[in-house]
């Protein structure tokens, strides 16, 4: 049961993360070359996919 939620938390917490780092890329880091920016994005949209990958994982293994 306490690995349940763990699992469910680092999902949480790993899509918030992807989520807040796209924000601040996007619309507070201007002083960076276009380039980077480009892969924090990528790198974000990363930690999204897993945390979605994961959680689809998490719900299927419940049924």
């Amino acid at each position: 049961m306490w690995q349940r939620g763990l699992n469910w938390a680092a999902v949480v917490l790993v899509g918030t993360f992807g989520l807040m780092w796209i924000g601040v890329v996007i619309y507070a880091d201007e002083s960076s070359a276009p380039w980077i920016r480009i892969s924090q994005v990528i790198f974000a949209l990363l930690l999204l996919g897993w945390a979605v990958q994961k959680a689809i994982a998490l719900i299927v293994r419940k049924t």
